[in-house]
């Protein structure tokens, strides 16, 4: 289990994360999610130890990452795949951490397997592409065969076969009641793989929840209607918003489709779709972070 009460994190005059408290359960996958900018990193460097908090504390199990005397056995991490020297091997970076900490050979041809780079294992780093940088770095966090995993954008790089396969991957930690506790920028991803959500903004805590919670708190559930009096129904809805995807095609969002449709046949308007459909993970997270962004582009 990982805890964080009251973290705060100063640069300066730079607040990079206020008062930030949550917790992260065994047994569940729980997505990290927030904007560039929003303290995410900083956050999971104050949980492993790397960056001292302002304020507050972290802990891993009851206990600060440094207190734990075998951490590779205790917390799996992956923050930055490409931290490792690219004149060794995937074997011999892998046996070098398993040194430390007496973990046999034998567990380290297991990550190798388990990542799919047993056939490169005897290669030099240096020549890895992207997404086997990424298996790499995650062999090293699954090195210690740890109760708590901790990974920042582990399918950076991955082709679809690896992004199935780190998501599979994620879902069977936790299924052996693991603390699995993963960030991504890719809301898609996260709606499959994710059971429970910590999102913060501008170092703040927005929510602390499940995916089916915030998506359905969101609102943004809207009916895919097709008709080709479109303009004509739309001013038979004066209660409803609009997106308008072509010139026979809305999307309503604010009623029901029974009430649309109630609303069409009294008018004797045909329809050619009506659909409902669901609000997407992306959208409740646009909406919830809109105030925290930091960069924000100009329509064009």
């Amino acid at each position: 289990m990982i805890r964080a009460e009251n973290l705060t994190k100063r640069y300066g005059d730079t607040t990079v994360v206020q008062d930030l408290s949550f917790t992260v359960r065994p047994g569940t996958v729980t997505g990290f999610l927030g904007p560039n900018g929003a303290g995410k990193s900083t956050t999971l460097r104050m949980i492993l130890g790397l960056d001292a908090p302002t304020r507050g504390h972290a802990t891993v199990d009851g206990r600060p990452y440094a207190g734990h005397s075998a951490p590779l056995t205790k917390v799996g991490a992956l923050l930055e795949a490409r931290s490792l020297h690219p004149g060794r091997s995937a074997y011999h970076h892998l046996m070098a951490l398993a040194h430390t900490h007496g973990i046999p050979h034998t567990r380290v041809d297991r990550v190798l397997a388990l990542t799919g780079l047993t056939h490169v294992a005897r290669k030099r780093v240096k020549g890895f592409s992207l997404g086997m940088g990424q298996r790499l770095g995650i062999a090293a966090a699954l090195l210690g065969d740890p109760a708590t995993v901790v990974l920042d954008e582990p399918v950076n790089g991955l082709d679809p076969e690896g992004v199935l396969w780190i998501r599979t991957l994620l879902k069977s930690l936790a299924a052996e009641g693991r603390t699995v506790l993963v960030s991504s920028h890719l809301m898609s991803e996260m709606a499959l793989t994710a059971d429970h959500l910590i999102v913060i903004g501008k170092g703040r805590l927005l929510a602390d929840t499940t995916v089916d919670e915030l998506v359905r708190a969101s609102g943004g559930a809207s009916v895919k209607v097709v008709t080709p009096e479109a303009d004509r129904l739309r001013h038979l809805l004066p209660d409803a918003r609009f997106t308008t995807e072509a010139p026979d095609t809305l999307l309503v969002t604010g009623l029901e489709a029974s009430e649309i449709g109630r609303a069409a046949a009294a008018h004797a308007i045909p329809l050619h779709e009506l659909t409902p459909q669901a609000a997407s993970l992306e959208q409740a997270f646009m909406d919830l972070t809109r105030d925290s962004v930091e960069y924000q582009g100009a329509p064009a």
